[in-house]
């Protein structure tokens, strides 16, 4: 089977994990990276300003659950790896599978044209236009800050926390009355950091729906060495379970002064957090309810109360966004697109998107099972059902994966890595492979045409 010219738009995670498959399966491929290095979100500095990693920032999930399969972290790795590390990691698995050879760096997509006989015209940062078979879309979700809306003017400054460096930078955290919004990883480090006495802060954290926070060691071991869901009892079950232990591990979020969760464990992304609970118990961090409006530099509470602030940070999310995508054409409102197996796009099949999933426990996992089934596709041992088949799973999926969740952005991609895994392993993929079976190997515009042309010419 002729094999599609493929374009991969980003060098982050999921655009180097579904780069190593298509290498390993031999498909001709280009990265094209608005950057002048991989890494993404890691990438500490990027100059393309997608990075949130801030100086300080530990990944929160451990190296155990991080690894790839093919490519384990190293064994002098800390149980929690600083991002400079993540960083290393990638750029050697970069570098042990031959991928800097397929990136063009510094020349992102600014525009992406589907044909009308299918396939892409991909205007480039150069100014080019280059012409390919399938597209895979890997340009990540963590790099748009999502800024939420209150009542009122503020007279101090506000951030997004995307833009938070360390202490000193981009402003002078010291010696400031400053109110961090949100209460996700992020916020927590964030406030924790920023409420150490020695820089002489007041450091109030508001949330709207609060959260459960969880160690990160549990037994002496990393806490998520133990976390393995299965497809073998009822999802149900499994989060009443842990619904029960969870006070029983780790506490309630009232026990540190924080407002009391409007959901149950695993209803919403839990926080994960070893400092944040001991700076609420130290009154080093001042907990509050949602922010109701603001007047100059007062800030108003729900619950009543009010505070003057230097300093807002909001923690307060990303939006999903395609920039090189008419909005006309596919974009995520309210963080939501629907795409089956969160890969593929109804009635586009030669479009496929990577990494685009809030993954429980993480994302490294995720990519890497998304990538085995980009090959398998590229390369026509895989073929997509009907597109109304398509949009029935895509209904059922989001109810599977998300129906017990918040009805919030954050979690319109909710899913669980274990029982994706499972079900793209003994089922999907061996589904689509029968499938191509019994109906033939996808076609692709530019290798349909070529086909024609070779058989005219004999």
């Amino acid at each position: 089977m002729p094999l599609p010219t493929t374009a991969i738009i980003g060098a982050g995670i999921s655009g180097l994990t579904a780069g190593k498959m298509l290498t390993d399966y031999g498909v001709p491929y280009t990265c094209f990276e608005s950057s002048d290095r991989v890494g993404g979100n890691w990438a500490f500095g990027n100059p393309n300003g997608h990075s949130s990693a801030y100086r300080s920032l530990h990944i929160d999930t451990s190296k155990h659950q991080l690894s790839f399969r093919d490519f384990p972290m190293p064994d002098e790795y800390p149980d929690f790896p600083h991002h400079t590390q993540v960083k290393a990691y990638l750029d050697s698995y970069a570098e042990a599978f031959d991928l800097y050879s397929s990136i063009e760096f510094t020349n992102g997509i600014e525009h992406a044209t589907r044909l009308d006989d299918g396939g892409w015209e991909l205007e480039t940062q150069h100014g080019e236009r280059r012409r390919f078979d399938l597209l895979v879309v890997a340009n990540g979700h963590h790099w748009d800050p999502r800024w939420p809306d209150f009542p009122g003017d503020f007279d101090g400054i506000e951030m997004h926390a995307h833009h938070y460096i360390d202490p000193r930078t981009p402003h002078d955290f010291t010696g400031k009355r400053i109110l961090v919004v949100g209460l996700g990883n992020s916020a927590a480090d964030i406030a924790v950091e920023l409420s150490s006495k020695a820089l002489d802060n007041k450091l109030t954290l508001s949330t709207r729906s609060g959260a459960w926070i969880v160690p990160k060691y549990f037994g002496g071991k990393p806490a998520d060495k133990y976390y393995r869901s299965t497809p073998y009892l009822p999802t149900s079950w499994q989060r009443k379970f842990v619904q029960v232990m969870q006070p029983v591990t780790a506490g309630r979020p009232e026990d540190y002064g924080l407002p009391t969760p409007n959901h149950k464990f695993f209803e919403a992304h839990p926080t994960q957090s070893v400092e944040l609970p001991l700076r609420l118990g130290s009154g080093d961090v001042i907990p509050k309810p949602n922010i109701s409006r603001f007047d100059g530099a007062t800030v108003h509470f729900d619950d009543g109360t009010a505070d003057d602030f230097d300093i807002i940070i909001y923690a307060t999310g990303y939006n999903i966004t395609f920039p090189f995508f008419d909005p006309d054409f596919i974009s995520a409102p309210d963080n939501r697109i629907d795409l089956y197996k969160r890969m593929f796009y109804p009635g586009i099949d030669d479009l496929v998107f990577a990494g685009f999933a809030q993954a429980v426990p993480t994302l490294f996992p995720f990519v890497e099972c998304q990538a085995r089934l980009i090959g398998a596709y590229a390369t026509g041992h895989y073929r997509l059902p009907s597109v109304p088949e398509m949009r029935q799973t895509i209904e059922a999926d989001m109810h599977y994966y998300t129906g017990h969740m918040l009805d919030r952005p954050r979690h319109t991609q909710q899913l669980d890595h274990y029982l994706y895994e499972h079900n793209m392993r003994t089922k999907e993929i061996p589904a689509g492979i029968r499938r191509a079976q019994q109906q033939g190997p996808p076609t692709w515009a530019g290798t349909a045409a070529d086909l024609v042309a070779k058989g005219a010419s004999a």
